[in-house]
């Protein structure tokens, strides 16, 4: 009896599908080799100027509490140690924002890799891949340049660390004059804490209350200034990061 071979034929396997890589995510090979020592070569940089400045802060920091702690057990001429000090730490400051500003430039390059480059490929995705980004990098390689003024990374700098600085600084003046001078009422007071310097009281009090003016100025500046995209920010309460 013949068998019927039409009615016969195994089944084929079903192959699953492919999942779909969106468009545009497929990289040269030598262009992604050269991207990835580029973003560690940015890195690299970043970190170094991170590390320049924050040992600005720590030179702040020990300065500080040296001439505090000299000017303490010195009484007659504590005023003009206080007042170097404050110069000192400004000077400090400027340093560091200089610093700062290198820092943020390398910093850019850096996020602009990871938010266009990187994320495509951990994410699989080219949602990131739009707009013209590589020839914002390429122009920025060609004529290096600051993304922040000095006043903002003055600003910025302030907030982070030397606001407790100065606030340490001030508030140490303030209790050496009323504890080891004895400042018993306002008029002693001010009394004590402009002697030791060569400016009329009056030009004293107002060149220093219009320096502290200024920094308060440089800590409200940060608030009227956009948050840089580069750094951590707080979270959505609801826990989901909407990539």
């Amino acid at each position: 009896m013949s068998k019927n071979s039409g009615n016969s034929n195994p089944e084929e396997p079903k192959l699953e599908p492919k999942p779909e890589v969106e468009a545009g995510y497929d990289f040269p090979k030598d262009y992604a080799a050269t991207m990835v020592h580029f973003y560690r070569g940015e890195l690299g940089r970043m970190m170094v100027w991170r590390q320049r400045f924050d040992t600005t802060t720590h030179w702040a920091i020990i300065g500080m509490m040296g001439i505090v702690s000299f000017a303490w057990n010195h009484s007659e001429s504590s005023n003009f140690l206080f007042l170097f000090a404050n110069f000192i730490i400004y000077l400090l400051l400027t340093i560091e924002a200089r610093r700062y500003r290198f820092y943020d430039a390398y910093r850019a390059r850096v996020r602009m890799l990871e938010s266009h480059f990187i994320f495509p490929v951990v994410t699989l995705s080219s949602k990131r891949l739009e707009g013209n980004w590589r020839r914002q990098m390429g122009e920025d390689l060609i004529l290096p340049s600051y993304k922040i003024t000095f006043l903002e990374a003055l600003s910025r700098r302030f907030r982070r660390n030397y606001v407790w600085i100065f606030m340490i600084l001030g508030g140490t003046w303030v209790m050496h004059t009323l504890v080891v001078r004895e400042a018993t009422n306002l008029e002693t007071f001010v009394a004590e804490f402009c002697k030791n310097q060569p400016l009329p009281d009056y030009v004293f009090l107002g060149l220093l209350i219009s320096f502290y003016v200024y920094l308060l100025f440089l800590y409200l500046y940060g608030h009227w200034k956009r948050t840089s995209l580069g750094e951590f920010q707080k979270r959505p309460s609801g826990g989901n990061w909407n990539l």
